[in-house]
């Protein structure tokens, strides 16, 4: 392996439009395509190779390659601009690496498919968006098309913190500073306190992973500003209970009445594939914060806030992940087998059914 094949191969995953590229010892490139794993007629890949892969990408991030590493996520970039979030890691003693494409044109809500209210929720002059989902269900895509339609419609200095950068913006309406973790800030929590001295209107977090950093965007959104970030759950419920559980039982309680006052709204994410199998679409359940919403966090009602999404639907644009699909599924654009695949709904083929 030689930094030109790395190249290549790469090249070729981005015009493609794969998805991921998977380099791992005994084993030649994977690629990731329309969901499914393909396995490249390329040779197995040795540890050199894969070791010769991590040294590359490190340097890139202007790091080096050291036997304690056990995992990192970091970023890498073609001469042609194409882009790439890359995972390192160890696995049996060797080095693996997993590379996501980064699409190079950030999508509008139309043409992700992502439903319009997401306008409205991001032109919230304060407040917390949470968007969620497992990993590799869009949550950065959504993110990025969101700060896209403030960075055309509002004129805002946007602060961003992730790791690692991903989206590249260039500055519209708005201005727009890009921080990476590891190589302009050392940790999310200490680049929140900073980005409060840097003039912000809105500060995009790209993960929230700790209660440290969650307690800072918590008091970022509770001082006036905007802030949108992401968590690993499945939904609204799950979300509120995963912030609220990274605290202490004695604090759990403010926390809530906290997250109450500041919470815009949840996006929650997966995705599936369209009927055909060529095209994979979003399949969303929106929260948004209403005074019924809010009353259930506070007092910790969460079994009831799928009710009220499913209520709000008219109204406030809120929608279920299960009204979704249902949505979906009318316009002919998924299959019944597909949609039931989706959720753990008792109650989805009925509805499903009933709409034949």
């Amino acid at each position: 392996m030689d930094a030109k094949t790395l190249n290549q191969i790469l090249e070729i995953a981005f015009q493609k439009k794969v998805s991921d590229v998977h380099f791992e010892v005994d084993n030649p490139p994977f690629f990731r395509g329309r969901g499914q794993i393909v396995r490249s007629k390329l040779p197995n890949l040795t540890a050199a190779d894969t070791e010769f892969i991590a040294t590359q990408i490190l340097e890139h991030n202007r790091r080096k390659l050291t036997n304690d590493l056990k995992e990192l996520d970091a970023s890498y970039a073609l001469p042609s601009g194409g882009r790439f979030r890359v995972s390192l890691f160890r696995q049996r003693g060797s080095l693996g690496i997993v590379m996501r494409v980064i699409p190079p044109h950030i999508g509008n809500f139309d043409e992700l498919h992502l439903p319009a209210v997401l306008g409205e929720i991001a032109q919230a002059p304060n407040g917390l968006i949470l968007v969620t989902g497992p990993t590799g269900n869009g949550k950065s895509t959504t993110l990025a098309s969101m700060i896209r339609f403030i960075n055309e419609n509002a004129s805002y200095n946007i602060i961003t913190i992730e790791d690692p950068i991903e989206f590249l913006f260039a500055s519209q309406k708005s201005c727009i500073i890009q921080r990476e973790v590891g190589i302009d800030t050392a940790g999310f929590a200490p680049a929140l306190k900073a980005a409060l001295r840097m003039d912000p209107d809105v500060i995009m977090v790209g993960e929230m992973r700790d209660s440290e950093t969650i307690d800072s965007c918590i008091k970022a959104a509770e001082t006036g500003h905007l802030v949108l970030s992401t968590l690993h759950t499945q939904g609204a419920i799950s979300t509120i209970n995963r912030v609220i559980g990274n605290f202490p039982p004695e604090a759990q309680e403010i926390m809530r009445q906290r997250l109450a006052d500041i919470l815009v709204a949840t996006v929650s994410l997966r995705l599936i594939k369209d009927r055909s199998g060529e095209q994979i679409l979003p399949v969303v359940e929106i929260m948004r914060s209403t005074t019924t919403i809010q009353a259930c966090i506070r007092e910790g009602r969460l079994d009831e806030l799928t009710k009220h999404i499913e209520n709000g639907r008219n109204e406030y644009g809120m929608q279920t992940l299960d009204q979704h699909l249902v949505q979906l599924y009318q316009a002919d654009l998924i299959t019944i087998e597909d949609a039931k695949r989706l959720t753990h709904s008792m109650d989805l083929e009925r509805k499903l059914m009933f709409t034949n």
